[in-house]
């Protein structure tokens, strides 16, 4: 199991994912992202949109999916 921040993977906040993979914090991040702006969390907001767009458009936005994996696979275990 590893661990990446709301902020590693481009939020605001520090509450953290934890996941066997990169796809399972990155699907936690999305459901966080979710919950926090139904909640009224503006400050989610442009994070949000920036992962909406990204599963919308999944070819342009390779690039980030391609760090955040490779920023995951550098993480300890733990």
């Amino acid at each position: 199991m590893k661990t990446m921040t709301c902020r590693q993977l481009g939020g605001p906040c520090d509450l953290a994912h934890t996941g066997e993979t990169a796809d399972d914090v990155i699907n936690a991040q999305d459901k966080h992202l979710r919950q926090a702006v139904k909640a009224g969390d503006a400050a989610h907001e442009p994070a949000r949109e920036d992962m909406k767009g990204r599963w919308r458009h999944p070819k342009k936005s390779l690039g980030w999916y391609r760090d955040m994996k490779k920023a995951f696979a550098e993480l300890p275990e733990g």
